[in-house]
């Protein structure tokens, strides 16, 4: 099962979709990229999201972020309807890093306090050190940064804002295998220190291997199977899952 701090009520959801779809126009009619998804992340706890292009993970984070609405069905945050929280306020409970980092002009400590403006120097500096930021990087420009260490920032600027569900949409798609690890590193660390919930789309496997916790496997806009993450990549139970493995390993 996921990784779970033995100090919390594991029984409790803190995010739950309930029959929630999301279509768009495709030609002369719709298509359904989340198509009646139901599922419940418990505090504390990691899930990958793997599946084949085109499966609909990232529309699903969209959607639990509200970048888009759904068509259909129904998401609850600490047990209600996220459209009782403003865009605003749920997207500071529910935060979301993206591929690409999008950083602020100037300076890392000024991307840190466009998240949180009061934050002193040394929640500033403990942040950095979080995410393996050195001290002599917080007052550069982030236009000298590598694409790496600018994920980095990007990552501590959302733990700024004391998020409960952090989602990940393929955080290290665009770096380099050196990169890729550190940051799989982190996400499990910060896990590990905050309690968070943390929903990772991946489209490697492997990567939901090496980070751990569970896996759940989208086809088609549908959640396939779910559960401890070497059975659903290894041992998948359903029709569509073993169709993914073979196309895996070809």
């Amino acid at each position: 099962m996921a990784k779970r701090n033995s100090s919390l009520n594991t029984d409790i959801p803190i995010l739950e979709t309930v029959g929630l779809s999301h279509s768009v126009p495709d030609g002369s009619g719709t298509k359904s990229v989340v198509d009646h998804f139901s599922f419940s992340f418990v505090k504390g706890c990691l899930y990958t999201v793997i599946g084949p292009s085109g499966a609909g993970k990232s529309s699903l984070l969209r959607l639990l972020n509200r970048l888009d609405e759904p068509t259909d069905g129904e998401i609850l945050f600490g047990g209600k309807n996220i459209r009782e929280y403003g865009p605003c306020q749920l997207r500071r409970l529910i935060g979301c890093l993206f591929q690409t980092p999008y950083l602020f002009p100037k300076t890392v400590r000024d991307n840190f306090l466009y998240a949180d403006n009061k934050l002193p120097s040394e929640a500033v500096d403990r942040l950095a050190e979080q995410v393996q930021i050195p001290s002599s990087m917080i007052d550069r420009d982030v236009e000298t940064l590598s694409i790496g260490e600018k994920q980095r920032v990007a990552l501590a600027r959302l733990l700024a804002t004391n998020p409960e569900v952090v989602l990940l949409d393929e955080p290290t798609s665009a770096l380099d295998p050196s990169y890729t690890e550190s940051i799989e590193n982190l996400v499990k660390n910060i896990i590990s220190h905050r309690t968070l919930t943390v929903i990772m789309v991946t489209h490697n496997p492997e990567q939901a291997f090496r980070v751990g916790g569970e896996t759940i496997l989208m086809v088609a806009g549908r959640l396939v199977e779910s559960g401890p993450c070497e059975r659903v990549i290894k041992d998948p139970q359903t029709e569509e899952g073993h169709l993914y493995k073979a196309k895996r390993l070809k």
